[in-house]
Protein backbone atom coordinates (compact mmCIF):
# COMPACT_ATOMS: atom_id res chain seq x y z
CA UNK A 1 0.00 0.00 0.00
CA UNK A 2 2.68 1.92 0.53
CA UNK A 3 4.29 2.17 -2.45
CA UNK A 4 0.72 2.65 -4.39
CA UNK A 5 0.44 5.60 -2.50
CA UNK A 6 4.11 6.94 -3.28
CA UNK A 7 3.08 6.74 -6.88
CA UNK A 8 0.44 8.29 -6.88
CA UNK A 9 1.92 11.00 -5.04
CA UNK A 10 4.69 11.02 -7.43
CA UNK A 11 2.29 10.77 -10.56
CA UNK A 12 0.36 13.79 -9.49
CA UNK A 13 3.84 15.54 -8.74
CA UNK A 14 4.53 14.96 -11.90
CA UNK A 15 1.96 16.31 -13.79
CA UNK A 16 1.57 18.81 -12.70
CA UNK A 17 4.54 21.67 -13.49
CA UNK A 18 3.16 22.46 -16.55
CA UNK A 19 0.46 24.94 -14.75
CA UNK A 20 3.03 26.20 -12.54
CA UNK A 21 5.30 28.49 -14.24
CA UNK A 22 7.68 25.30 -14.95
CA UNK A 23 8.34 22.40 -17.07
CA UNK A 24 5.80 20.96 -18.63
CA UNK A 25 8.15 18.29 -19.97
CA UNK A 26 7.47 15.82 -16.91
CA UNK A 27 4.11 15.06 -18.21
CA UNK A 28 5.93 12.53 -20.41
CA UNK A 29 6.12 10.40 -17.40
CA UNK A 30 3.45 11.62 -15.40
CA UNK A 31 1.32 8.58 -16.00
CA UNK A 32 3.85 5.84 -15.32
CA UNK A 33 3.22 5.32 -12.04
CA UNK A 34 -0.60 5.10 -12.07
CA UNK A 35 0.13 2.63 -15.42
CA UNK A 36 2.27 0.29 -12.82
CA UNK A 37 -0.64 0.77 -10.00
CA UNK A 38 -2.81 -0.43 -12.83
CA UNK A 39 -0.34 -3.55 -14.20
CA UNK A 40 -0.04 -4.76 -10.38
CA UNK A 41 -3.79 -5.69 -9.82
CA UNK A 42 -5.86 -8.88 -11.15
CA UNK A 43 -9.02 -8.48 -12.97
CA UNK A 44 -11.28 -8.90 -9.91
CA UNK A 45 -14.17 -6.84 -8.70
CA UNK A 46 -11.92 -5.87 -5.69
CA UNK A 47 -8.99 -5.41 -7.62
CA UNK A 48 -11.04 -2.53 -9.96
CA UNK A 49 -12.21 -0.95 -7.01
CA UNK A 50 -8.98 -0.31 -5.48
CA UNK A 51 -7.10 0.91 -8.83
CA UNK A 52 -10.79 3.55 -9.03
CA UNK A 53 -9.62 4.71 -5.59
CA UNK A 54 -6.02 5.32 -6.53
CA UNK A 55 -6.43 6.87 -10.17
CA UNK A 56 -9.45 9.14 -7.91
CA UNK A 57 -6.76 10.26 -5.41
CA UNK A 58 -3.90 10.99 -8.21
CA UNK A 59 -6.54 12.64 -10.45
CA UNK A 60 -7.35 15.19 -7.52
CA UNK A 61 -4.46 15.70 -5.98
CA UNK A 62 -3.36 16.51 -9.73
CA UNK A 63 -6.17 19.31 -9.87
CA UNK A 64 -5.26 20.75 -6.20
CA UNK A 65 -2.13 21.17 -6.86
CA UNK A 66 -3.01 23.04 -10.00
CA UNK A 67 -5.87 25.11 -9.42
CA UNK A 68 -5.57 25.46 -6.04
CA UNK A 69 -5.66 29.63 -6.61
CA UNK A 70 -9.08 29.70 -7.53
CA UNK A 71 -9.44 29.75 -4.03
CA UNK A 72 -9.09 33.02 -3.26
CA UNK A 73 -11.85 34.30 -5.86
CA UNK A 74 -14.71 31.65 -3.78
CA UNK A 75 -13.46 28.70 -1.73
CA UNK A 76 -15.94 26.12 -3.37
CA UNK A 77 -14.22 26.92 -6.64
CA UNK A 78 -11.64 24.22 -6.77
CA UNK A 79 -13.97 21.44 -5.22
CA UNK A 80 -16.57 22.24 -8.35
CA UNK A 81 -13.63 22.11 -10.80
CA UNK A 82 -11.63 19.55 -9.41
CA UNK A 83 -15.25 16.87 -9.28
CA UNK A 84 -15.73 17.90 -12.97
CA UNK A 85 -12.57 16.96 -14.29
CA UNK A 86 -12.02 14.37 -12.54
CA UNK A 87 -14.87 12.81 -13.61
CA UNK A 88 -13.48 13.13 -17.32
CA UNK A 89 -10.25 11.62 -16.38
CA UNK A 90 -11.76 8.86 -14.29
CA UNK A 91 -14.00 7.44 -17.14
CA UNK A 92 -10.75 7.61 -19.50
CA UNK A 93 -8.64 5.79 -16.78
CA UNK A 94 -10.94 3.30 -15.68
CA UNK A 95 -12.61 2.05 -19.17
CA UNK A 96 -8.52 1.36 -19.99
CA UNK A 97 -8.18 -0.78 -17.02
CA UNK A 98 -10.89 -2.30 -17.42
CA UNK A 99 -10.37 -3.31 -20.75
CA UNK A 100 -6.51 -4.11 -19.72
CA UNK A 101 -7.57 -7.10 -17.55
CA UNK A 102 -9.70 -8.56 -20.40
CA UNK A 103 -8.56 -7.91 -23.92
CA UNK A 104 -5.53 -7.52 -25.49
CA UNK A 105 -3.52 -5.07 -24.17
CA UNK A 106 -3.24 -3.02 -27.59
CA UNK A 107 -7.00 -2.74 -27.61
CA UNK A 108 -6.43 -1.34 -23.73
CA UNK A 109 -3.77 1.46 -24.58
CA UNK A 110 -5.63 2.61 -27.93
CA UNK A 111 -8.63 2.82 -25.30
CA UNK A 112 -6.67 4.82 -23.10
CA UNK A 113 -5.26 7.44 -26.07
CA UNK A 114 -8.88 7.63 -27.43
CA UNK A 115 -10.93 7.97 -24.25
CA UNK A 116 -8.81 10.58 -23.11
CA UNK A 117 -8.63 12.91 -26.08
CA UNK A 118 -12.45 12.30 -26.36
CA UNK A 119 -13.13 13.52 -22.66
CA UNK A 120 -11.17 16.35 -22.93
CA UNK A 121 -12.47 17.37 -26.36
CA UNK A 122 -16.27 16.67 -24.45
CA UNK A 123 -15.05 18.82 -22.15
CA UNK A 124 -13.74 21.82 -24.10
CA UNK A 125 -16.89 21.49 -26.51
CA UNK A 126 -19.50 21.02 -23.38
CA UNK A 127 -22.03 24.29 -22.32
CA UNK A 128 -20.00 23.37 -18.60
CA UNK A 129 -16.96 23.61 -19.83
CA UNK A 130 -13.35 23.95 -17.69
CA UNK A 131 -10.40 22.42 -20.40
CA UNK A 132 -7.47 23.88 -17.87
CA UNK A 133 -5.77 20.68 -17.70
CA UNK A 134 -5.86 19.45 -21.23
CA UNK A 135 -2.60 17.91 -21.40
CA UNK A 136 -1.64 19.90 -24.24
CA UNK A 137 -1.87 22.99 -22.25
CA UNK A 138 0.71 22.51 -20.15
CA UNK A 139 3.31 22.91 -22.86
CA UNK A 140 2.92 26.54 -22.84
CA UNK A 141 6.71 27.17 -21.67
CA UNK A 142 8.01 25.06 -23.75
CA UNK A 143 7.16 26.47 -27.35
CA UNK A 144 9.99 25.10 -28.75
CA UNK A 145 8.86 21.60 -28.28
CA UNK A 146 5.72 21.94 -30.07
CA UNK A 147 5.72 24.17 -33.35
CA UNK A 148 3.69 21.23 -34.81
CA UNK A 149 0.52 22.63 -33.04
CA UNK A 150 -0.07 24.45 -36.22
CA UNK A 151 -1.17 21.13 -37.46
CA UNK A 152 -2.74 18.94 -34.64
CA UNK A 153 -3.78 21.66 -31.69
CA UNK A 154 -3.56 20.85 -28.40
CA UNK A 155 -4.88 17.89 -28.84
CA UNK A 156 -1.67 16.78 -30.43
CA UNK A 157 0.51 17.35 -27.34
CA UNK A 158 -1.85 15.45 -25.16
CA UNK A 159 -1.37 12.42 -27.93
CA UNK A 160 2.30 13.09 -27.23
CA UNK A 161 1.86 12.84 -23.43
CA UNK A 162 -0.38 9.50 -23.67
CA UNK A 163 2.28 7.71 -26.37
CA UNK A 164 5.32 8.55 -24.46
CA UNK A 165 3.98 7.25 -21.27
CA UNK A 166 2.77 3.83 -22.65
CA UNK A 167 6.20 3.33 -24.15
CA UNK A 168 8.19 4.55 -21.49
CA UNK A 169 6.13 2.05 -19.47
CA UNK A 170 5.97 -0.80 -21.72
CA UNK A 171 10.12 -0.51 -21.89
CA UNK A 172 10.85 -0.21 -18.02
CA UNK A 173 8.52 -3.62 -18.06
CA UNK A 174 10.04 -5.65 -21.23
CA UNK A 175 14.05 -4.00 -20.38
CA UNK A 176 14.39 -4.52 -23.68
CA UNK A 177 16.64 -3.02 -25.92
CA UNK A 178 13.78 -2.59 -29.00
CA UNK A 179 11.15 -0.99 -26.27
CA UNK A 180 13.63 1.50 -24.97
CA UNK A 181 14.33 2.58 -28.59
CA UNK A 182 10.41 3.10 -29.35
CA UNK A 183 10.26 5.21 -26.16
CA UNK A 184 13.08 7.66 -26.80
CA UNK A 185 11.47 7.79 -30.51
CA UNK A 186 8.13 8.91 -28.85
CA UNK A 187 10.16 11.33 -26.90
CA UNK A 188 12.59 12.83 -29.39
CA UNK A 189 11.23 12.74 -32.92
CA UNK A 190 7.90 15.52 -31.90
CA UNK A 191 10.74 17.54 -30.49
CA UNK A 192 12.96 17.29 -32.87
CA UNK A 193 10.63 17.94 -35.56
CA UNK A 194 9.19 21.08 -33.28
CA UNK A 195 12.94 22.39 -33.09
CA UNK A 196 13.00 22.12 -36.92
CA UNK A 197 10.18 23.95 -37.25
CA UNK A 198 10.58 26.59 -34.82
CA UNK A 199 14.22 27.19 -36.58
CA UNK A 200 12.86 27.58 -39.88
CA UNK A 201 9.75 29.19 -39.43
CA UNK A 202 9.19 32.89 -40.92
CA UNK A 203 6.67 35.62 -40.26
CA UNK A 204 5.42 36.21 -43.69
CA UNK A 205 6.36 39.79 -45.00
CA UNK A 206 2.73 41.09 -44.86
CA UNK A 207 3.34 44.67 -43.38
CA UNK A 208 2.50 45.34 -40.01
CA UNK A 209 0.27 47.68 -37.63
CA UNK A 210 1.17 49.90 -34.61
CA UNK A 211 -0.69 48.20 -31.43
CA UNK A 212 -0.79 50.36 -27.87
CA UNK A 213 -1.78 47.97 -24.94
CA UNK A 214 -3.45 49.72 -22.08
CA UNK A 215 -2.87 48.02 -18.40
CA UNK A 216 -5.44 50.35 -15.96
CA UNK A 217 -4.19 48.28 -13.02
CA UNK A 218 -7.88 48.74 -11.25
CA UNK A 219 -8.67 46.66 -8.29
CA UNK A 220 -11.04 43.62 -9.85
CA UNK A 221 -12.98 43.19 -6.86
CA UNK A 222 -13.30 47.42 -6.39
CA UNK A 223 -13.56 47.50 -10.29
CA UNK A 224 -17.47 46.97 -10.25
CA UNK A 225 -18.32 48.32 -7.17
CA UNK A 226 -15.80 51.23 -6.70
CA UNK A 227 -15.27 55.02 -8.20
CA UNK A 228 -16.76 55.02 -11.41
CA UNK A 229 -15.01 58.67 -12.68
CA UNK A 230 -11.99 58.04 -11.14
CA UNK A 231 -11.41 54.48 -13.52
CA UNK A 232 -13.02 56.66 -16.67
CA UNK A 233 -10.31 59.44 -15.86
CA UNK A 234 -7.51 56.78 -15.38
CA UNK A 235 -8.56 55.42 -18.63
CA UNK A 236 -8.36 59.13 -20.11
CA UNK A 237 -5.06 59.58 -18.53
CA UNK A 238 -3.30 56.59 -20.25
CA UNK A 239 -4.67 57.00 -23.40
CA UNK A 240 -2.80 60.37 -23.48
CA UNK A 241 0.15 57.93 -23.00
CA UNK A 242 -0.28 55.98 -26.46
CA UNK A 243 1.80 57.21 -29.21
CA UNK A 244 0.63 59.10 -31.65
CA UNK A 245 1.02 56.74 -34.52
CA UNK A 246 -0.68 53.69 -32.95
CA UNK A 247 -3.55 52.44 -35.24
CA UNK A 248 -4.71 49.94 -32.24
CA UNK A 249 -5.60 50.83 -29.20
CA UNK A 250 -6.02 48.30 -26.50
CA UNK A 251 -8.27 48.10 -23.04
CA UNK A 252 -8.97 45.27 -21.18
CA UNK A 253 -11.98 43.14 -20.57
CA UNK A 254 -14.97 45.30 -18.51
CA UNK A 255 -12.29 48.13 -18.97
CA UNK A 256 -15.31 50.61 -19.28
CA UNK A 257 -17.45 51.11 -16.38
CA UNK A 258 -21.49 50.90 -16.46
CA UNK A 259 -23.94 49.34 -19.00
CA UNK A 260 -24.35 50.42 -22.03
CA UNK A 261 -27.75 49.13 -24.71
CA UNK A 262 -26.47 48.39 -28.03
CA UNK A 263 -26.79 49.94 -30.74
CA UNK A 264 -25.94 53.27 -30.12
CA UNK A 265 -24.18 52.43 -26.33
CA UNK A 266 -26.30 54.56 -24.43
CA UNK A 267 -26.22 54.87 -20.64
CA UNK A 268 -28.65 52.06 -19.50
CA UNK A 269 -29.21 53.23 -16.19
CA UNK A 270 -30.11 56.73 -17.22
CA UNK A 271 -33.34 56.56 -19.40
CA UNK A 272 -31.18 55.44 -22.24
CA UNK A 273 -29.34 58.98 -22.30
CA UNK A 274 -26.27 58.81 -24.70
CA UNK A 275 -23.22 57.34 -22.88
CA UNK A 276 -21.22 59.83 -22.51
CA UNK A 277 -17.63 58.54 -21.42
CA UNK A 278 -17.85 56.89 -25.01
CA UNK A 279 -18.50 60.24 -26.76
CA UNK A 280 -14.96 61.28 -24.46
CA UNK A 281 -13.43 58.49 -25.54
CA UNK A 282 -14.38 59.67 -29.64
CA UNK A 283 -13.28 62.87 -28.48
CA UNK A 284 -10.21 61.75 -27.35
CA UNK A 285 -9.29 59.65 -30.18
CA UNK A 286 -10.68 62.30 -32.62
CA UNK A 287 -8.17 64.85 -31.30
CA UNK A 288 -5.31 62.47 -30.58
CA UNK A 289 -5.11 59.45 -32.51
CA UNK A 290 -7.83 59.49 -34.99
CA UNK A 291 -6.53 56.66 -37.37
CA UNK A 292 -6.86 54.53 -34.25
CA UNK A 293 -8.89 51.64 -33.78
CA UNK A 294 -10.08 51.56 -29.91
CA UNK A 295 -10.92 47.90 -28.98
CA UNK A 296 -12.41 47.95 -25.28
CA UNK A 297 -13.92 45.73 -23.21
CA UNK A 298 -17.67 46.71 -21.71
CA UNK A 299 -21.02 45.01 -20.52
CA UNK A 300 -23.66 46.03 -23.02
CA UNK A 301 -27.58 45.11 -23.45
CA UNK A 302 -29.73 44.61 -25.58
CA UNK A 303 -33.74 44.37 -25.65
CA UNK A 304 -35.88 42.17 -27.36
CA UNK A 305 -39.62 42.78 -28.15
CA UNK A 306 -42.46 40.52 -26.98
CA UNK A 307 -41.79 36.92 -28.60
CA UNK A 308 -37.84 37.38 -29.68
CA UNK A 309 -36.16 36.66 -26.65
CA UNK A 310 -33.65 34.52 -26.28
CA UNK A 311 -32.66 31.60 -23.91
CA UNK A 312 -30.61 33.74 -22.02
CA UNK A 313 -32.52 36.60 -21.63
CA UNK A 314 -33.95 38.69 -18.69
CA UNK A 315 -37.07 39.85 -17.57
CA UNK A 316 -37.21 43.95 -15.84
CA UNK A 317 -39.78 45.08 -13.59
CA UNK A 318 -42.16 46.08 -16.23
CA UNK A 319 -41.89 42.33 -17.70
CA UNK A 320 -39.70 43.74 -21.05
CA UNK A 321 -36.52 40.93 -22.26
CA UNK A 322 -32.95 41.90 -22.33
CA UNK A 323 -29.50 39.94 -22.44
CA UNK A 324 -26.17 40.78 -20.65
CA UNK A 325 -23.01 40.18 -23.23
CA UNK A 326 -19.49 40.43 -21.85
CA UNK A 327 -18.49 42.42 -25.26
CA UNK A 328 -15.28 43.67 -27.15
CA UNK A 329 -16.31 47.40 -28.64
CA UNK A 330 -14.31 48.59 -31.30
CA UNK A 331 -14.38 52.19 -31.20
CA UNK A 332 -12.93 54.61 -34.17
CA UNK A 333 -12.43 58.37 -34.43
CA UNK A 334 -15.94 59.07 -36.17
CA UNK A 335 -17.78 57.39 -33.44
CA UNK A 336 -18.19 54.03 -35.51
CA UNK A 337 -18.71 50.70 -33.61
CA UNK A 338 -18.26 47.46 -34.07
CA UNK A 339 -19.17 44.85 -31.44
CA UNK A 340 -18.51 41.41 -31.00
CA UNK A 341 -20.21 39.52 -27.82
CA UNK A 342 -18.16 36.92 -25.85
CA UNK A 343 -18.66 33.07 -26.98
CA UNK A 344 -17.29 31.23 -24.97
CA UNK A 345 -18.34 31.86 -21.31
CA UNK A 346 -16.96 31.57 -17.82
CA UNK A 347 -18.60 28.01 -15.73
CA UNK A 348 -20.59 29.53 -12.57
CA UNK A 349 -19.87 33.32 -13.60
CA UNK A 350 -21.14 33.76 -17.00
CA UNK A 351 -21.96 30.43 -17.71
CA UNK A 352 -24.98 29.70 -14.96
CA UNK A 353 -28.86 28.50 -16.26
CA UNK A 354 -31.22 31.10 -14.27
CA UNK A 355 -33.11 27.96 -12.22
CA UNK A 356 -29.34 26.99 -11.25
CA UNK A 357 -28.46 30.41 -10.09
CA UNK A 358 -31.58 31.17 -8.18
CA UNK A 359 -31.02 27.26 -6.68
CA UNK A 360 -27.60 27.48 -6.34
CA UNK A 361 -26.50 30.73 -6.08
CA UNK A 362 -24.26 30.16 -3.08
CA UNK A 363 -22.01 27.79 -5.35
CA UNK A 364 -21.85 30.39 -7.82
CA UNK A 365 -18.46 31.72 -8.26
CA UNK A 366 -17.52 35.62 -7.66
CA UNK A 367 -15.68 37.00 -10.45
CA UNK A 368 -17.03 39.80 -10.39
CA UNK A 369 -18.85 42.01 -12.56
CA UNK A 370 -22.68 40.13 -13.79
CA UNK A 371 -23.43 36.75 -12.71
CA UNK A 372 -25.66 34.69 -13.52
CA UNK A 373 -26.44 33.37 -17.49
CA UNK A 374 -25.63 36.17 -19.88
CA UNK A 375 -26.04 36.33 -23.48
CA UNK A 376 -23.54 34.83 -25.55
CA UNK A 377 -21.91 35.02 -29.22
CA UNK A 378 -22.12 32.76 -32.10
CA UNK A 379 -18.75 32.87 -33.14
CA UNK A 380 -15.43 34.70 -33.03
CA UNK A 381 -16.01 38.04 -35.14
CA UNK A 382 -12.92 40.14 -36.83
CA UNK A 383 -12.87 43.77 -36.40
CA UNK A 384 -11.58 45.89 -39.76
CA UNK A 385 -10.03 49.20 -39.86
CA UNK A 386 -8.34 50.68 -42.32
CA UNK A 387 -8.56 47.42 -43.97
CA UNK A 388 -6.77 45.33 -41.22
CA UNK A 389 -9.05 42.57 -39.69
CA UNK A 390 -7.93 41.90 -35.82
CA UNK A 391 -9.73 39.17 -33.89
CA UNK A 392 -11.27 40.30 -30.50
CA UNK A 393 -11.10 37.68 -28.55
CA UNK A 394 -12.08 37.85 -25.00
CA UNK A 395 -10.38 36.24 -21.82
CA UNK A 396 -11.31 32.48 -20.93
CA UNK A 397 -12.01 32.45 -25.30
CA UNK A 398 -7.85 32.28 -24.93
CA UNK A 399 -8.39 28.59 -23.72
CA UNK A 400 -10.19 27.09 -26.91
CA UNK A 401 -7.95 26.47 -30.01
CA UNK A 402 -10.63 25.69 -32.36
CA UNK A 403 -13.53 28.50 -31.18
CA UNK A 404 -10.15 30.88 -31.10
CA UNK A 405 -9.46 29.60 -35.07
CA UNK A 406 -12.70 31.13 -36.06
CA UNK A 407 -11.48 34.41 -35.28
CA UNK A 408 -8.75 33.78 -38.14
CA UNK A 409 -11.24 32.03 -40.27
CA UNK A 410 -12.78 34.77 -40.40
CA UNK A 411 -9.81 37.01 -41.67
CA UNK A 412 -7.83 38.32 -38.26
CA UNK A 413 -4.43 39.33 -39.67
CA UNK A 414 -3.22 39.53 -35.57
CA UNK A 415 -5.26 38.28 -32.47
CA UNK A 416 -6.22 41.22 -29.86
CA UNK A 417 -6.96 39.46 -26.56
CA UNK A 418 -8.42 41.32 -23.87
CA UNK A 419 -8.68 39.80 -20.23
CA UNK A 420 -9.39 40.92 -17.03
CA UNK A 421 -8.10 37.61 -14.85
CA UNK A 422 -6.87 39.05 -11.54
CA UNK A 423 -9.45 37.99 -9.56
CA UNK A 424 -6.78 34.94 -8.28
CA UNK A 425 -4.28 36.78 -7.21
CA UNK A 426 -0.42 36.61 -8.06
CA UNK A 427 -0.82 33.51 -8.63
CA UNK A 428 -0.31 30.14 -11.64
CA UNK A 429 -3.66 31.21 -12.62
CA UNK A 430 -3.42 34.15 -14.79
CA UNK A 431 0.45 33.61 -15.48
CA UNK A 432 -0.34 29.93 -17.01
CA UNK A 433 -3.88 32.28 -18.68
CA UNK A 434 -0.54 34.27 -20.43
CA UNK A 435 1.35 31.53 -21.40
CA UNK A 436 -1.70 29.61 -23.25
CA UNK A 437 -1.74 32.56 -25.65
CA UNK A 438 1.69 31.21 -26.79
CA UNK A 439 0.02 27.90 -27.93
CA UNK A 440 -2.89 29.96 -29.87
CA UNK A 441 -0.24 32.22 -31.55
CA UNK A 442 1.75 29.01 -32.74
CA UNK A 443 -2.05 26.82 -33.41
CA UNK A 444 -2.66 29.98 -36.06
CA UNK A 445 0.11 31.39 -36.85
CA UNK A 446 -1.52 34.66 -36.08
CA UNK A 447 0.73 37.35 -33.50
CA UNK A 448 -0.88 38.52 -30.30
CA UNK A 449 -1.62 41.59 -28.42
CA UNK A 450 -3.28 40.79 -25.01
CA UNK A 451 -4.28 43.60 -22.72
CA UNK A 452 -4.75 42.52 -18.80
CA UNK A 453 -6.70 44.75 -16.44
CA UNK A 454 -3.77 43.98 -13.89
CA UNK A 455 -1.18 41.81 -15.29
CA UNK A 456 -0.35 39.94 -17.62
CA UNK A 457 -0.36 42.27 -20.26
CA UNK A 458 2.12 41.77 -23.64
CA UNK A 459 2.74 41.20 -26.98
CA UNK A 460 3.27 37.26 -28.54
CA UNK A 461 4.90 36.17 -31.92
CA UNK A 462 3.37 33.77 -33.67
CA UNK A 463 5.87 31.67 -33.11
CA UNK A 464 4.68 31.36 -29.67
CA UNK A 465 7.86 33.85 -28.61
CA UNK A 466 6.94 36.82 -25.26
CA UNK A 467 7.93 40.40 -26.30
CA UNK A 468 7.51 43.34 -23.72
CA UNK A 469 5.07 43.00 -21.28
CA UNK A 470 3.52 44.83 -18.12
CA UNK A 471 3.66 42.78 -14.93
CA UNK A 472 1.25 42.05 -12.33
CA UNK A 473 -0.07 45.32 -10.74
CA UNK A 474 1.98 47.48 -13.03
CA UNK A 475 -0.15 50.22 -14.89
CA UNK A 476 1.38 51.57 -17.96
CA UNK A 477 1.35 51.76 -21.87
CA UNK A 478 3.33 49.19 -23.89
CA UNK A 479 3.19 49.80 -27.78
CA UNK A 480 5.16 47.26 -30.58
CA UNK A 481 4.97 46.96 -34.30
CA UNK A 482 2.49 43.56 -35.26
CA UNK A 483 3.62 41.44 -38.10
CA UNK A 484 0.32 40.60 -40.43
CA UNK A 485 -0.63 37.14 -41.59
CA UNK A 486 -3.29 36.07 -43.78
CA UNK A 487 -2.61 32.26 -44.08
CA UNK A 488 -4.40 29.79 -42.30
CA UNK A 489 -2.10 26.78 -40.69
CA UNK A 490 -3.69 23.09 -41.24
CA UNK A 491 -5.37 23.54 -37.83
CA UNK A 492 -7.07 26.67 -38.51
CA UNK A 493 -8.38 25.23 -41.97
CA UNK A 494 -9.53 22.03 -39.66
CA UNK A 495 -10.14 22.29 -36.12
CA UNK A 496 -10.04 19.72 -33.50
CA UNK A 497 -9.53 16.83 -35.84
CA UNK A 498 -7.49 14.59 -33.69
CA UNK A 499 -10.63 14.46 -30.83
CA UNK A 500 -12.98 14.04 -33.76
CA UNK A 501 -10.95 10.81 -34.76
CA UNK A 502 -10.61 10.00 -31.40
CA UNK A 503 -14.47 9.54 -30.85
CA UNK A 504 -14.95 7.51 -33.53
CA UNK A 505 -12.08 4.91 -32.60
CA UNK A 506 -12.79 5.03 -29.49
CA UNK A 507 -16.44 3.63 -30.68
CA UNK A 508 -14.43 0.95 -32.30
CA UNK A 509 -12.61 0.02 -29.98
CA UNK A 510 -15.30 -0.34 -27.02
CA UNK A 511 -17.37 -2.31 -30.09
CA UNK A 512 -14.99 -4.52 -30.35
CA UNK A 513 -14.38 -5.00 -26.43
CA UNK A 514 -17.92 -5.94 -26.28
CA UNK A 515 -17.67 -8.54 -29.11
CA UNK A 516 -14.48 -9.94 -27.80
CA UNK A 517 -15.80 -10.62 -24.18
CA UNK A 518 -18.61 -12.09 -25.85
CA UNK A 519 -16.39 -14.24 -27.54
CA UNK A 520 -14.65 -15.53 -24.52
CA UNK A 521 -17.57 -15.84 -23.09
CA UNK A 522 -18.80 -18.59 -25.86
CA UNK A 523 -14.52 -20.05 -26.09
CA UNK A 524 -14.35 -18.51 -29.21
CA UNK A 525 -11.29 -16.94 -28.40
CA UNK A 526 -8.66 -17.75 -26.16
Amino acid sequence: MFRRLAAVILSAILLSPGWLSMTGLTLLVGFVPLLWISASYDDTRRSWWRMFGWATLAFVLWNLMTIWWIWFATPVGPAAATLASTTMNMIAFMLFHTVSKKAPKALAYVTLVTAWIATEYWYTVGDFSWPWLVLGNGFSHEIWAVQWYEYTGVFGGTLWVLLANILIFEALRARSARRWIAAACAVALPAAVSLAIWGSWKQPDEGSVAVSIIQPNVDCYDKFHGDTERQERNIIDLLAEVPAGAQFILLPETSVPGHYLEPELSDFYSAGEPGAFWQELTDTLRSSHPGALLIAGANTIRRYPAGAQTETARQDRFGNYYDIFNTSVGLDSAGGTQIYHKGRLVIGVENTPTWVFDVLKFLVIDLGGTLGQIGKGPHGKAFEHNGVKTGPAICYEGLYGDFYGGFVRRGAQFMAIISNDGWWGDTPGYKHLFTISRLRAIEHRRAVARSANTGRSGFISARGDVGETLGWEQRGVITAQVPLNTRLTFYTRYGDYLARISEYVLLLCVLYFVAYRYKRRNHLVK
